[in-house]
C-alpha cells in the first residue's frame, strides 16, 4: 500500500471566520469562474438570491455568462480525513448549504476514489442510499495498481474539493474546485477545470468542430431521441465520454457512467460543468499518456467491438423507399452493370408487410429466392427490425404480438402491470419490447431464428427506432401524468429538443421495465437491445455476421455497431460526418459511418460524388436515402459520378486488408480505426484543430473535398514523410498547409513515412477479391525505416483471434533492408496465397538492384515519381522472407 499512499494528498487550508465566510458568498466573481445557479426559467435577482445564490452582472455582454452564479462555499465539506481502503480512499462529506436550487439535496455523501490499475482511476460519490446506478459492464484492467501515474489531492476549503494530478509532469487534468457541487435527488451537479482546451467527444449531437469551442459556454444535452442533426440538439445516443490532450501532448480521457438525463456546459476555465438528473457521480480517468493508449484503456473497460466479416468492409447500398423487389432489383442490376465494387443489399421497413417486423409484404414476395440468387453473385443482405410491435393486429395472424403476450415481454406504464402503447410505423398502437428482461431476448431470439430459417435468409440484421422512438409523445391513450416528478423534473437540460419534455417523441419516464423507472433506463434502451440481436443473429446466419444500432450508450461497441442517423444531404453534414466518425472511434465503436449522400432531401450530383469519394474511406461505408427523395446509388447518376465512385471505392478495396488489420488491431488491443491527425501526431498544435482531414491507423491519410464546385483542397501534413497514394511522389510540404489539385473524380490519399501498408488485387466484390494477390506499400521514414503488420483469416468464422486461427505477417525495414516474418501461421488458406507486388517509396538514391531471399530479382521499375515498382515476386504469404534494395 506504500505506492498507493504516494498518490494522495491531503491539502487542509486555514479556516475561514465566519465574517469571511459571508463575504466569500456575496463576491462578484470574474466571468470565468462563474458557474449557472438559475439555469431553469426566471433568474430575477430576488429569485437568486432567494436561492442563496449570488448576483451580478457579466463584465463582458453576449457571452452568455450567468449572472446568477454559484458562490464559492458551496457544497460540502470533509467528516474526519480520507480512509485507506488498500485500493483508494474513501472520503465522508457533509453538506454545510443550507440552501438548495431545486429541494432534495442529500446531507451526507461518500466518496470513493478507486485505484484500478497504473493507468486507471475511479471517482464514485452516492449518498449511502438506493439510488440507480447503470448496470453495465466494466471489465478489469490488465494490471493492478503498483506504480500509478497520478497522484489525487483533496482539498477542504472554503468547502471540498479534489484534483487529479499526471505524476509525470504536474498537469492537474481535473479539478472540482471550479465549484457548484451539488448531489440532490434530480440535479446533480459537478463543475471541474481541465488542463487545456484540446477537448473531444460527449455525444450523440451535431457538432460542426472535433475540438470543442468554449466561446459562449456551449450546451450538449444528452437523451437519447430520434433527432436528425440539428445544431447542438440530441441525437440518438448518450456517449458521456471525452478526451484532453493536455498542453504537452499527453494525454486523457474520461468517461462518466450515468443514464439518466444530462448536459455537459463547456465552461471558458477551461472546465466542464456535468449536470444529471439522477443515479450517480461514477467517472472513470484513462491516464494514457498516448491517443492510442487512452482508447485502448477505455474499450478495455467497456469493450471492444468484435470483428466483423471481411464482406461487411465492402460497399453497402440501401434505400427506404424500393416500395417493390423489381425496383430493387433495376438498382441492383445497375450496379453490377456499371462495375462499381458493391458486397452487400439492404431491405428496410418497406420490404415489411404494413410496416410490421418479421413480414414480408406483397410487392416483395419472391424476396427470399431473390436473396439466394444474390449470394451466388458473393453479393449479402441484410434487413431492418425495429422494437416496438403491432398491438392490433387480427388474433391468430400475428405471432410477434402473440407471442410476446405469452412471454410478457412488454414495457409496462407506472402500473407495472399495463403494456405502454405508442405509435410508430405500424397502423395501430404498438407496445415496446422491454429488451432489459430476460424473457423478452428469449422472445427476440426465437423470432428472429424463425425469420431467418422460415421467411428472408439476411446475412446481417439492423435494430433502428430504438431510442425508443415513439410518434407521440409518453403513452398514445394516456399521454404522461404531468404531476409526477418523474414526468415533469424541476429541471430539464437546457439543450435537450422537445420543449422541456423528457417524453417528447418517446415512452413516459414513469414507465416501467424490468431494471426500474423509463427516467433512468431509456438511454440504455439500444444496448439492451445489441446483446440479444447479434446473439440471435449469428445464431441464426450460423456465421460471423455484424449488427448496426441507431442508438448507443457506454459500451455498445462490445456487442455491434453504429450508423450515424439521418442525416441531411448537404455539404455541412458531409463535413460534420467526419467529426462523427472521429468520435464515435473515440467511443470504441470504430466501425462506423453516415449515410453517404445523405438521407433526408434530394442529394445533387456532384454532392453525391464527392460524398461517394469520402465515403470509400469511413469504416462502414454505406449509402443509404429516406423515401420520398431522388435515387441516389451510385449507378443511378451519370457516368462521371459512377466513374469516379468506381475509382474511388477501388482504392478502398486494395487497401481492404489493411482496413481489416486496424479491426483485428481494435480487438485485440483497442486502437482506433479511422483516427484524427493529433492522435498520431498528439504535439501538433495544427493538428489538434484539424477536423476535414483524418486518418486510416497511422498509415494513412484522407483529404476530401468538402465544398461545393472546389477543384483543390487545402491540405495539411505534419512534420514527416508523406507520399502520394496515386504516384508515389513524396509530398514536398512539412509541419504545413498546401494546396492539392483535387478534380472532380479524385479524392487525395497520401502514404505514412514509416508505414508498411498491406494491399490486395482489388475485384468487383469481396468474395471475388478474397484470393486475389497482395502486395506491399513500403513507405521509408527519415531514418530509411518502416514497419506494419497485417492479419488474415477465413473472414467468415466465430472467434478467429479467440481460437487463434487467424494469420499475421511482421513485417520491418532498415538498412536497406525488408524482413517479413508469418508472425502466427494459424489460416491455412495463406499457403495458396501470394505476396506478388511491393511499392518501395523514399528510397534515395533509388536502388539498382534487388535480391530476395539472397537471389537477384531483375523485375523492378523506377518510376519518374521516385517510386520503385517490384512485381513479380510470386511470393507463398505465409513464409518469411527478406528482401534487400542497393
Amino acid at each position: 500500500m506504500v505506492q498507493k499512499m504516494k498518490s494522495f494528498v491531503f491539502v487542509q487550508l486555514l479556516l475561514l471566520g465566519s465574517f469571511a465566510v459571508a463575504t466569500l458568498a456575496q463576491q462578484c466573481l470574474p466571468d470565468n469562474e462563474r458557474i449557472d445557479c438559475h439555469p431553469d426559467s426566471g433568474n430575477t435577482e430576488a429569485e437568486c438570491l432567494q436561492r442563496g445564490c449570488t448576483y451580478c452582472p457579466a463584465s463582458i455582454p453576449d457571452q452568455n455568462t450567468p449572472t446568477c452564479f454559484f458562490p464559492r462555499n458551496w457544497g460540502y465539506k470533509m467528516v474526519g480525513e480520507p480512509v485507506n481502503t488498500g485500493h483508494g480512499f474513501r472520503v465522508a462529506l457533509e453538506r454545510i448549504t443550507t440552501s438548495t436550487v431545486f429541494g432534495g439535496d442529500s446531507n451526507e455523501l461518500n466518496v470513493e476514489v478507486d485505484f484500478q490499475s497504473d493507468y486507471r482511476l475511479r471517482l464514485k460519490i452516492t449518498d449511502n442510499q438506493p439510488r440507480w446506478e447503470v448496470p453495465l459492464k466494466i471489465d478489469p484492467p490488465a494490471t493492478n495498481a503498483t506504480n500509478p501515474l497520478y497522484d489525487v489531492i483533496f482539498v477542504n476549503e472554503p468547502v471540498f474539493s479534489l484534483k487529479v494530478v499526471r505524476k509525470a509532469t504536474g498537469t492537474v487534468i481535473f479539478d472540482s474546485s471550479l465549484g457548484g457541487f451539488n448531489f440532490a435527488d434530480q440535479f446533480i451537479q459537478i463543475g471541474f477545470k481541465l488542463p487545456s482546451r484540446n477537448v473531444y467527444g460527449i455525444g450523440e449531437n451535431e457538432q460542426h468542430t472535433f475540438r470543442h469551442s468554449f466561446e459562449k459556454r456551449p450546451l450538449f444535452g444528452l437523451w437519447a431521441r430520434d433527432q436528425a442533426p440539428s445544431g447542438n440538439a440530441n441525437m440518438y445516443g448518450v456517449q458521456p465520454h471525452y478526451t484532453v490532450v493536455e498542453n504537452d501532448g499527453n494525454t486523457h480521457s474520461v468517461a462518466i457512467v450515468n443514464s439518466n438525463a444530462q448536459e455537459f456546459e463547456m465552461h471558458p476555465s477551461p472546465g466542464i460543468v456535468y449536470k444529471t438528473l439522477g443515479g450517480v457521480i461514477d467517472m472513470y480517468f484513462f491516464l494514457g499518456p498516448t491517443p492510442e493508449n487512452t482508447a485502448q484503456q477505455y474499450s478495455e473497460a467497456v469493450g471492444r467491438y468484435p470483428l466483423p466479416p471481411y464482406w461487411a468492409l465492402g460497399f453497402q447500398l440501401c434505400r427506404f423507399g424500393y416500395n417493390n423487389l423489381e425496383t430493387m432489383k433495376a438498382t441492383v442490376d445497375r450496379m453490377i452493370a456499371s462495375e462499381i465494387p458493391f458486397d452487400v443489399q439492404y431491405g428496410d421497413i418497406d420490404i415489411m408487410d404494413g410496416n410490421l417486423d418479421f413480414t414480408l409484404g406483397p410487392s416483395f414476395a419472391g424476396l427470399n429466392d431473390y436473396v439466394k440468387e444474390l449470394k451466388t453473385q458473393g453479393l449479402k443482405f441484410m434487413t431492418i427490425l425495429d422494437p416496438c410491435v403491432s398491438a392490433v393486429e387480427t388474433p391468430g395472424t400475428y405471432r410477434p404480438y402473440e407471442l410476446g403476450n405469452e412471454m410478457d415481454v412488454w414495457v409496462k406504464r407506472a402500473d407495472g402491470v399495463t403494456p405502454a402503447q405508442g405509435k410508430v410505423w405500424p397502423a395501430g398502437a404498438c407496445y415496446f419490447a422491454d429488451f432489459s428482461k430476460n424473457s423478452t431476448r428469449e422472445w427476440w431470439k426465437i423470432l428472429i431464428k424463425e425469420f431467418h430459417d422460415n421467411m428472408l435468409e439476411f446475412d446481417a440484421l439492423w435494430i433502428d427506432m430504438n431510442e425508443p422512438a415513439n410518434f407521440v409523445d409518453g403513452d398514445m391513450e394516456e399521454g404522461c401524468d404531468e404531476g409526477n416528478s418523474l414526468n415533469t423534473p424541476p429541471y430539464v437540460p437546457r439543450s435537450l429538443r422537445g420543449d422541456g419534455k423528457l417524453y417528447d417523441n418517446t415512452l413516459c419516464p414513469d414507465h416501467v421495465d424490468s431494471l426500474g423507472k423509463h427516467y433512468d433506463t431509456h438511454n440504455i434502451y439500444g444496448l439492451m437491445e445489441a446483446e440479444p440481436t447479434i446473439v440471435a443473429t449469428q445464431e441464426a446466419v450460423g456465421k460471423r455476421t455484424f449488427s448496426l444500432s441507431r442508438s448507443s450508450f457506454l459500451g455498445l461497441g462490445r456487442y455491434i455497431t453504429h450508423w450515424l442517423g439521418d442525416n441531411f444531404s448537404n455539404w455541412p453534414n458531409m463535413h460534420h460526418s467526419i467529426i462523427g466518425m472521429l468520435q464515435f472511434n473515440l467511443f470504441a465503436i470504430p466501425f462506423v459511418g453516415p449515410d453517404i449522400c445523405g438521407h433526408l432531401s434530394n442529394a445533387t450530383a456532384q454532392l453525391c460524388q464527392r460524398w461517394q469519394e469520402l465515403g470509400a474511406f469511413y469504416p462502414f461505408s454505406r449509402n443509404h436515402n429516406a423515401d420520398g427523395y431522388i435515387e441516389q446509388d451510385p449507378a443511378a447518376f451519370n457516368g462521371e459520378i459512377i466513374e469516379s465512385t468506381k475509382k474511388a471505392l477501388t482504392v478502398r478495396y486494395t487497401l481492404l486488408p489493411y482496413l481489416y488489420s486496424l479491426l483485428a488491431r481494435h480487438e485485440r488491443w483497442g486502437d482506433t480505426v479511422a483516427r484524427p491527425l493529433w492522435s498520431n501526431f498528439p504535439t501538433d498544435s495544427i493538428a489538434l484543430g484539424i477536423d476535414r482531414q483524418f486518418m486510416w491507423g497511422s498509415g494513412i491519410l484522407i483529404t476530401p473535398v468538402l465544398e461545393e464546385d472546389q477543384t483543390t483542397v487545402q491540405a495539411y501534413f505534419p512534420d514527416s514523410r508523406f507520399y502520394d497514394y496515386y504516384t508515389g511522389a513524396e509530398v514536398n510540404v512539412r509541419g504545413n498547409y498546401t494546396t492539392l489539385d483535387a478534380p472532380l473524380d479524385f479524392i487525395n490519399v497520401h502514404i505514412h513515412g514509416g508505414s508498411i501498408i498491406v494491399t490486395q488485387v482489388p475485384a468487383i466484390n469481396t468474395d471475388a477479391q478474397r484470393n486475389n494477390p497482395f502486395g506491399l506499400i513500403l513507405a521509408l521514414n527519415d531514418n530509411g525505416e518502416a514497419s506494419g503488420s497485417y492479419f488474415y483469416d477465413d473472414g467468415i468464422s466465430f472467434d478467429t483471434v479467440a481460437n487463434h486461427n487467424y494469420f499475421i505477417a511482421q513485417m520491418s525495414a532498415s538498412n536497406k533492408t525488408l524482413n517479413y516474418v508469418s508472425w502466427m501461421n494459424q489460416y491455412p488458406g495463406m499457403g495458396q496465397m501470394i505476396v506478388d507486388t511491393i511499392r518501395l517509396l523514399g528510397a534515395s538514391p533509388a536502388p539498382t538492384s534487388i535480391t530476395v531471399n539472397g537471389a537477384p530479382h531483375s523485375n523492378f521499375t523506377v518510376l519518374p515519381s521516385g517510386e520503385v515498382l517490384i512485381s513479380g515476386l510470386n511470393l507463398t504469404a505465409n513464409v518469411d522472407f527478406i528482401m534487400q534494395y542497393n
